[in-house]
C-alpha cells in the first residue's frame, strides 16, 4: 500500500470528526477554519494522513464564501489585459500585497481565484484595475462607466486643442463622442471618458500636439482608488458601489 492509499480527503475527516456533513466540512476548510499539523489548509481536497493532527478553529462557521471584488493599484509596467508584456497582473495578487490599511476582512486563498479583469489598462500605464468573482459588478462595469484618468504630457497644445479634445476628434476613422478634458496643471489633464479603447487618449493628444509622458487611472464609476499604495490591492467594501 503506497502512502497516497492510506490518506483520505481532509473534508470527509473533518465531516467524521465533528460531525458535519460533507458540504459543511468544505466551507470549514475553505473559510480558513482548519488546520492541519499546525498548519492552515484551504483546499478542501487535500488529503490527510491518519497519524496527522486536524484541528477546527473555535470560531468556526460553515458560511457560504461571498464573490470577491478586488481593487488593485497597478504599476506602471504590469501588464493588465490590453498587451502582454510585463508580468500579469493575476500574479501581483497575494495576501502579502494586501494593502496593511484594509485588512478588515479575512483573507482567502478562494478570493483569488477565478477573478475577472474587467477594466483593462495599458502595461505603461499605472492605477485602478478591478477583478472580480461577482458577475454582478461584471455586468455594471460592461456598461461602460466613466472612468478618471490623469494624463501626463509634453508639447504644446494646438490652437484651440483642449476644445478639440472634448469634442471633435476621430479614432480609428469614428467620430468620438464628447469626452470631458481640462487641465490640472500646466503638465497634466484630466480625461473623465467613458470605456476607452487601446491607444485612443494617446492618440487624442496626439493629434493635438502633445506626447503622453505618463497615465494613471484614478476613478471607475463612483470608486475612486483614493489613498491605496502603488503596487497593493484591497476588497470592494459590501456598501460600495460603482
Amino acid at each position: 500500500m503506497t502512502e497516497q492509499d492510506n490518506t483520505i480527503r481532509l473534508a470527509k475527516r473533518l465531516a467524521d470528526m465533528i460531525p458535519c456533513s460533507r458540504r459543511e466540512a468544505e466551507l470549514y476548510i475553505e473559510g480558513a477554519f482548519v488546520r492541519v499539523d499546525g498548519e492552515l489548509v484551504e483546499e478542501a481536497g487535500a488529503r490527510v494522513a491518519p497519524h496527522q493532527t486536524v484541528e477546527l478553529a473555535k470560531d468556526a462557521a460553515p458560511l457560504e464564501i461571498e464573490p470577491a471584488t478586488i481593487l488593485f493599484n497597478k504599476p506602471a509596467g504590469i501588464s493588465a489585459g490590453i498587451d502582454k508584456d510585463g508580468q500579469p497582473v493575476f500574479g501581483c495578487l497575494s495576501e502579502a500585497s494586501r494593502s496593511e490599511s484594509a485588512r478588515g476582512e479575512r483573507f482567502l486563498k478562494r478570493h483569488l481565484a477565478n477573478l475577472s479583469l474587467e477594466t483593462p489598462l495599458d502595461t505603461m500605464a499605472s492605477g485602478l484595475v478591478v477583478l472580480t468573482q461577482d458577475f454582478r459588478v461584471t455586468r455594471k462595469l460592461q456598461e461602460g462607466l466613466e472612468q478618471e484618468i490623469i494624463v501626463e504630457v509634453e508639447g504644446s497644445i494646438a490652437d484651440n486643442g483642449l476644445k478639440l479634445l472634448n469634442h471633435g476628434l476621430p479614432f480609428n476613422g469614428k467620430p468620438l463622442p464628447p469626452i470631458k478634458v481640462s487641465w490640472q496643471n500646466e503638465k497634466r489633464l484630466r480625461f473623465a471618458v467613458k470605456s476607452p479603447k487601446p491607444g485612443q487618449i494617446e492618440h487624442m493628444c496626439r493629434m493635438v500636439g502633445l506626447k503622453v509622458v505618463a497615465m494613471k487611472r484614478i476613478r471607475v464609476g463612483r470608486i475612486a482608488m483614493s489613498s491605496l499604495p502603488v503596487g497593493e490591492w484591497r476588497y470592494l467594501q459590501a456598501h460600495e458601489r460603482f
